[in-house]
C-alpha cells in the first residue's frame, strides 16, 4: 500500500472516531467565526431593530442565493491592537465593519458565470460604518477579484468616512488609499449596484457615487460630508437628517430608484442585475392591439407614456431609473420577448416631451450604461425638440443637450427608433441616436408627424409676411389653420416614408414584432476593443 493510501486510511479512521474531541485550533476558528454572526451580537441587532433596519448579514442572506455566499476576510479586525485587547476587538469590530464575499444571485433563472456576483456590505453597527484601514485592504482585494473575474458588485454603503483612530497603521492622512480608484476603475467593466439605507456620508458616499445605479430607502441621507466634516469646515452645525435627504436626492438625480426599505432594495437590486445576466425563456405580455388606440385622436392632447411602455414590454418587466429627475424623458430597463433592452421615451406631460438639460444628461448617461453592457436600445420618440428660451439657456443647455449626440456617436449596440407622434427638430434626431438613418431602423406609428420644428411655429415664422398681409382677423386665422393643415399633411408619417426619410410606418400592434425581428437581424456584437467608462452623472 502506497503512502497516499496510508494517509487516506488515517484520515478515514480519524473521521470515524466520533469519540475524539475536536482539535483546539478548529475550536478556536469556530469561536472566532461565531463572533462575527448576528447570534453573537444581540445588542447590535437590537440597535438595528430600533431604526427599523436589517443587519449587514441579514441583507447578505436575502441578496444571495441560499448557501451560495462565501465570505472573504471574515476574521479581519480593526487596526486598533495598541488600544484594545484582541478579545475586545473580536467583540466590537467583526470583519472590520465590512462584509465581503462571492456567491450567486438569481441562480434559479441564470446559471454558471451569469449568476456570479460579489457583495460588499458596510456594517453600521461597527464604529458607525466608518472605513478602517484593514477594511480598505479587503476592498482592494475584492475589487481586484471583481476586475479579473468580470464579477458584478452589490454595495451597501451605509456609514461615514475614514476611521481616525486606527492607530496600528503608520499613516498621517491615508490619502494613498487606492480603494476609491479601484472601484471607479470597474466602471463599464462590471455592473455595480449601490444601496443606501440610513446615513451614507464621506467615503461611503464616494463609493456609492461611483456605482452605475443608486437605490436608496426611505429615511436615507446621502452626502459627501457628514455633520462632523461640515462643522469642522466652519460651515455650521447640522443634524444628519438635514444633509442630503432622500426627497432632495431623488429630484436632483443622485438616486436612481427610491424604495421603502432594505427588503425592497434587495428585490430591486436583484431585478436590476437580472437585465445584465441575459435573456429569460419564459415571459408573457399584454394584448398588443390596445396600442392602436393608445394615443388620443386630438394630436395636441397629452397622454400617459408609461402604460404604453408596459404594454410593449413583457409583463412586469419595466424598471425605471431616475423617475423624478429630467422628467420629460423616461429611462428604463425592460424585457421584450424575454430579451433585455434599454428604453428611452419622451413624456409629453412634462415640457411637452421637450428635452431640457436634465433630461439630456439623464438620457446620455443611460445610453452609456446600455452600451457598456451590451443592451440594445429602444427609443419611443414624441418630442417637439430641445427646450428653448433664455431661461433654458441659463442651464448650459448647449453643452448638456450635445451630450446625447456624443453618447450616441460611440454606441456599439443596436438602436431602434419608433416615432409615436411628434418627431421635430434636433431633439427628434437626438432621440434617434443622431439622425433618422443612424438606428438599425426608424419607423413611425400612423400618428407620426415630422418637421424641422413644430408645425404651428414653422407656419407662424415662415409665413409671417403673408399672414400679416391679411387684414381681416377671421380670414387670417382661417389662412393660418389651412397652412398648418397643409404642413401636417406634408409632415405625416406616410409622406415621410414615401421619401425614405424613415424606414416604414407600422401598425402599433406590431411594435414588439418589429423590435424582436430587428434584434434577430442585427449582427452579433463583438467584444469592445476599448472599454468606455460610464459617466457618474
Amino acid at each position: 500500500m502506497g503512502n497516499d493510501d496510508r494517509d487516506a486510511s488515517s484520515l478515514e479512521a480519524a473521521a470515524a472516531d466520533t469519540s475524539s474531541t475536536e482539535r483546539p485550533e478548529l475550536s478556536e476558528l469556530r469561536a472566532r467565526l461565531h463572533a462575527t454572526t448576528d447570534a453573537a451580537r444581540p445588542e447590535a441587532v437590537a440597535r438595528r431593530r430600533k431604526t427599523g433596519q436589517r443587519t449587514a448579514r441579514e441583507n447578505i442572506d436575502d441578496l444571495f442565493d441560499a448557501g451560495s455566499f462565501v465570505e472573504y476576510g471574515a476574521l479581519a479586525l480593526a487596526a486598533q491592537r495598541q488600544r484594545h485587547a484582541i478579545d475586545e476587538l473580536v467583540r466590537v469590530s467583526p470583519a472590520d465593519g465590512v462584509v465581503c464575499g462571492l456567491g450567486t444571485i438569481n441562480g434559479g433563472t441564470f446559471e454558471g458565470e451569469r449568476a456570479r456576483a460579489m457583495g460588499v456590505v458596510y456594517d453600521y453597527t461597527v464604529f458607525a460604518g466608518t472605513q478602517g484601514g484593514v477594511g480598505h485592504r479587503k476592498l482592494d482585494r475584492m475589487f481586484g477579484l471583481a476586475a479579473s473575474g468580470r464579477t458584478p458588485i452589490v454595495l451597501f454603503a451605509e456609514g461615514g468616512g475614514g476611521r481616525p483612530n486606527d492607530v496600528d497603521l503608520p499613516t498621517v492622512a491615508g490619502l494613498d488609499t487606492p480603494s476609491f480608484l479601484r472601484f471607479a476603475a470597474l466602471s463599464g467593466l462590471v455592473p455595480r449596484i449601490g444601496i443606501a439605507s440610513g446615513r451614507c456620508f464621506a467615503g461611503n458616499a464616494a463609493l456609492l457615487g461611483c456605482a452605475d445605479v443608486i437605490i436608496a430607502t426611505d429615511g436615507s441621507n446621502i452626502g459627501m460630508g457628514g455633520p462632523a466634516m461640515i462643522e469642522g469646515g466652519g460651515l455650521g452645525s447640522f443634524t444628519p437628517d438635514e444633509i442630503g435627504p432622500i426627497a432632495d436626492q431623488t429630484k436632483n438625480g443622485v438616486v436612481d430608484i427610491h424604495v421603502r426599505d432594505e427588503r425592497e432594495a434587495v428585490v430591486v437590486a436583484k431585478k436590476y442585475l437580472s437585465y445584465f445576466q441575459g435573456a429569460t425563456a419564459h415571459f408573457t405580455c399584454n394584448d398588443q392591439t390596445g396600442l392602436r388606440d393608445a394615443l388620443p385622436e386630438r394630436r395636441r392632447r397629452a397622454y400617459k407614456i408609461r402604460p404604453i411602455i408596459e404594454t410593449i414590454a413583457d409583463t412586469g418587466e419595466v424598471l425605471e431609473l431616475r423617475r423624478d429627475f429630467g422628467r420629460s424623458l423616461v429611462t428604463a430597463l425592460v424585457r421584450i420577448g424575454g430579451k433585455p433592452f434599454g428604453l428611452i421615451a419622451n413624456d409629453c406631460h412634462f415640457l411637452g416631451g421637450a428635452l431640457d438639460a436634465d433630461a439630456s444628461d439623464k438620457g446620455a448617461r443611460f445610453l452609456q450604461l446600455c452600451d457598456a453592457f451590451g443592451l440594445p436600445i429602444v427609443s419611443l420618440c414624441d418630442t417637439p425638440g430641445f427646450m428653448v428660451g433664455p431661461k433654458a439657456e441659463t442651464t448650459a443647455l448647449v453643452r448638456h443637450v450635445s451630450r446625447l449626440f456624443v453618447a450616441a456617436a460611440s454606441l456599439d449596440v443596436p438602436f431602434f427608433t419608433i416615432v409615436l407622434r411628434k418627431g421635430y427638430g434636433l431633439g427628434a434626431q437626438a432621440m434617434a441616436g443622431g439622425h433618422f438613418h443612424a438606428p438599425f431602423f426608424t419607423v413611425a406609428w400612423p400618428t407620426g408627424e415630422f418637421g424641422g420644428m413644430n408645425l404651428e411655429g414653422a407656419v407662424r415664422i415662415g409665413m409671417r409676411k403673408e399672414l400679416a398681409a391679411i387684414e381681416d382677423a377671421a380670414a387670417r386665422e382661417a389662412a393660418y389653420q389651412a397652412m398648418v393643415a397643409a404642413s401636417y399633411e406634408r409632415g405625416k408619417a406616410i409622406n415621410m416614408a414615401s421619401l425614405l426619410e424613415i424606414d416604414a410606418v407600422i401598425d402599433p400592434a406590431e411594435t414588439r414584432a418589429w423590435l424582436l425581428n430587428g434584434l434577430r437581424s442585427c449582427a452579433p456584437r463583438g467584444r469592445q476593443e476599448r472599454r468606455r467608462f460610464i459617466d457618474t452623472w
